[in-house]
């Protein structure tokens, strides 16, 4: 099962690889420190604040809903929309 925090990773990757540059070079022209993004894609570190996501946006020259209106996501909504069907359905 995909979680979110699966799908963020994979959607920095591929912004990465749309652009045809590194995730260090995507943190660079976002203004952050590699180790913020790395840290996060590596799993040293659980989350990414909206704020870093929103200068990975600006480096790339995407809003954050263009961040979030990609085909990585559609798995993990799917995923997470039969799982609260399920509890909800539990709880009637």
């Amino acid at each position: 099962m995909i979680t979110l925090t699966n799908a963020v990773k994979q959607r920095i990757i591929n912004l990465a690889d749309m652009q045809n540059i590194t995730v260090h070079r995507l943190a660079l022209n976002s203004g952050l420190a590699y180790s913020t993004i790395s840290s996060f894609i590596n799993g040293k570190c659980d989350s990414v604040t909206l704020t870093t996501l929103l200068h990975i946006c600006e480096g790339s020259g995407i809003g954050l809903k263009d961040f979030f209106d990609d085909p990585v996501f559609d798995t993990f909504n799917k995923t997470h929309k039969k799982k609260a069907s399920v509890q909800n359905q539990k709880h009637i």
